[in-house]
């Protein structure tokens, strides 16, 4: 049986859904980023009581449908912006279809009907918050991020970053660590 977990974006996600499932003596079969597989199907009070556990720590099972999707299509963009390879060349409505298997209009409809904005809104979002990071935490300029990041200029990078945020990156910098937000609040 497989769960889908909302808000578990990260390593640090897994290892407290692996706490609170040793806990509660539940044995998963595997657990990653956005999901819990489990070899033996634990009773219904059983979810229960995990969802509640879950729900306390910022987490929520998922069960409906689209919901899934919509969860699925976050973490995948969440790990393409983490994860950018330099040499990929694919885009990002390709890689989308191609992970979920399915045609990019139908999961772009999808997302913009249950989240209100488009995908591609989403992932300008999410690579702002990683610029974010980038410019706090790292030792790169911006000419570098901008190069880590795809994006085509400097300039452009500026710009949106500035659409989004309404600083200059130079301006964030300033600021500091006070105007990031977590990735499961995009």
């Amino acid at each position: 049986m497989k769960l889908i977990i909302k808000n578990m974006v990260c390593d640090r996600c897994v290892l407290v859904v692996k706490q609170v499932l040793e806990k509660m003596n539940l044995e998963a079969h595997h657990v990653i980023i956005g999901e819990i597989n489990f070899s033996k199907q634990p009773t219904e009070i059983q979810i229960h009581n995990l969802n509640s556990q879950l729900f306390e720590l910022g987490f929520e099972i998922l069960n409906d449908k689209n919901c899934k999707q919509i969860e699925k299509i976050k973490l995948l963009i969440i790990k393409r912006v983490q994860l950018i390879d330099l040499n990929e060349q694919i885009s990002l409505s390709k890689y989308l279809s191609n992970a979920l298997h399915k045609d990019y209009s139908y999961i772009s409809r999808l997302f913009s009907s249950i989240e209100g904005i488009s995908i591609e809104q989403y992932f300008i979002k999410q690579k702002i918050e990683k610029v974010k990071e980038l410019l706090i935490y790292g030792n790169q300029n911006l000419s570098e991020i901008s190069y880590r990041l795809k994006y085509s200029s400097v300039s452009h990078l500026s710009a949106q970053f500035k659409r989004v945020t309404g600083f200059t990156p130079s301006q964030f910098k300033e600021l500091g660590n006070s105007q990031r937000k977590a990735i499961d609040l995009i």
